[in-house]
């Protein structure tokens, strides 16, 4: 005779165990439904699409289905580990380089730059990288600058190899031809395109293969993960490969700090281990929701806050805990690369991102990082290096400081200005009366000599003109309704301005 309490966890073992066969159906039906739906798309393609087409799918299926299997957190809070005295090594105690062999290093390395993002946060049209951003010069004409500068003081063959996506092929392949008389190779590969599903339905909304009018928003590019694959795809990688290349430098092209290191690069070759780099730089609190490195099951691995508990996020952010944090400016080795492709063990986290169509569709894109395979490499590590290298242009107060004469610009490459007494950059709001480029470059008849700035807050219908300096802490505040022009030759020293002040021409 069975006690009731028996009776009981057997029923509740074979409840448990229906509604595990009842989920494991579910995905299998899903599943099931989309390779038919994606089988649809690609039937009706041009038979030159389709090996491109059934390349990205292929992806997409992989990426859909490790979405559906996903149960709970990647990381167990509990599970973290103190970081190894060596996962992290300081920047300056790396060995300088030999100059003499500066040519035979940079013929080793690959520049990979991701440029598939638009310019639409900052009010433009077309890709990012060729928004001005000093001196009228964009932020490709920098990185070949760069590279160029190099290659000719080296005699060196570094190549840059640009990462585009769908929305931005078409623009940068017109745009390179301006570069043929430069000295560097220059080569692009495609990002895949994955198409959005439906919040409810995880069936594609696309109506066809193509890109065309309203269809385009029905497709997207899945995240800079993607490149070990589309790379790979590419057959750039295996060329690579054959012409002896050992490592390739890969950022945001929106970096302007991102430029290639000889001393990393040295330590690097000179180990011959490393599989994969990753710089990281001091946090402070503009940076508390980056990615940070952690120990975690014998591995050195990104932890973003998209992974992080809810009840652990302050625990997050805090500068003490967590002290670094990931700049995107990674050093990988090329063989490891194709390894860990052929292998099929990547094994990235899947970043749910939640997107509304124009016609309020709900929809969801499946995104992976390129920091997050780092745990699919063998002897990673962390460069801390300087704040230098990390110089986003993600908004106009960036352009501001990229702009202005806190930076000087030689062969491409920004370095803070020798008259600046201190290292450390402005903290700079601008509010949204600048976030547009165009509207930004409207209110400043000059760039503001920023050299003694420490912070600046400008919110309202604010212009300056020519000559004006700013220093200390400077908060300037046009109140709805009104317009606060400062006046050329002005110089503003902790100073808060408000209300209305208005220069008119007579």
């Amino acid at each position: 005779m069975t006690s009731p309490s028996g009776t009981q966890t057997r029923t509740g073992l074979v409840r448990r165990d229906s509604q595990i066969e009842f989920r494991a159906l579910a995905r299998r039906d899903a599943e099931r439904a989309l390779i038919h739906e994606l089988d649809k798309l690609k039937e009706e393609a041009p038979e030159n699409e389709k090996p491109t087409l059934s390349k990205n799918f292929e992806g997409f299926q992989d990426l859909f289905k490790r979405f559906l299997q996903e149960t709970g957190p990647s990381v167990e809070w509990a599970n973290i580990q103190p970081l190894p005295k060596d996962a992290i090594q300081s920047y300056s105690k790396l060995d300088e380089y030999d100059p003499d062999m500066a040519r035979e290093l940079l013929d080793k390395l690959v520049v990979v730059k991701l440029n598939g993002g638009l310019g639409t946060s900052m009010g433009c049209t077309g890709p990012k990288s060729i928004i001005p951003v000093r001196n009228e010069l964009t932020f490709l004409d920098l990185t070949v600058q760069q590279i160029e500068h190099l290659n000719k003081t080296y005699g060196s063959d570094v190549p840059l190899v640009l990462m585009n996506s769908f929305n931005t092929d078409e623009d940068t392949k017109k745009i390179l031809r301006k570069y043929n008389a430069c000295q560097v190779n220059i080569h692009t590969f495609n990002q895949s395109r994955y198409p959005r599903i439906n919040k409810e339905s995880l069936l594609p909304i696309a109506k066809d293969w193509s890109t065309n009018g309203d269809n385009l928003e029905s497709w997207y590019p899945p995240g800079h993960g993607d490149v070990y694959q589309a790379l790979y795809n590419s057959g750039l990688l295996e060329n690579f490969i054959n012409q002896g290349k050992e490592y390739m430098f890969m950022s945001n092209i929106d970096n302007l700090g991102a430029t290639v290191d000889l001393k990393i690069l040295s330590t690097l070759l000179g180990e011959g281990n490393r599989e994969f780099v990753m710089e990281v730089t001091d946090k402070t609190r503009a940076d508390v929701k980056g990615g940070t490195l952690i120990h975690y099951e014998n591995k050195l691995r990104l932890l973003e806050m998209a992974q992080v508990p809810k009840e652990h996020v302050d625990e997050f952010k805090s500068v003490t805990k967590f002290k670094f944090f990931n700049t995107n400016n990674l050093w990988i080795k090329l063989d490891a690369i194709k390894r860990v492709v052929e292998e099929k063990s990547l094994d990235m986290e899947i970043i749910v991102n939640n997107k509304t169509t124009e016609g309020g569709l709900n929809v969801i894109q499946l995104e992976t990082a390129v920091g997050a395979a780092m745990k699919n490499f063998n002897a990673s590590l962390g460069i801390n290096v300087p704040r230098s290298r990390f110089l986003p242009v993600k908004k106009s107060s960036d352009l501001l400081l990229c702009m202005s004469n806190l930076y000087t610009m030689k062969a491409g490459s920004l370095t803070m200005s020798p008259m600046r007494q201190f290292p450390s950059t402005p903290l700079v709001k601008l509010g949204t009366h600048f976030d547009r480029v165009q509207h930004f470059l409207k209110r400043f008849a000059s760039i503001p000599d920023l050299l003694e700035l420490d912070h600046l807050t400008v919110s309202g219908d604010v212009t300056f003109g020519k000559g004006v300096a700013l220093k200390g802490t400077v908060i300037i505040i046009a109140n709805h309704g009104d317009r606060i022009d400062i006046p050329s030759g002005a110089v503003l020293e902790n100073k808060i301005v408000s209300g209305n002040l208005r220069i008119l021409d007579h």
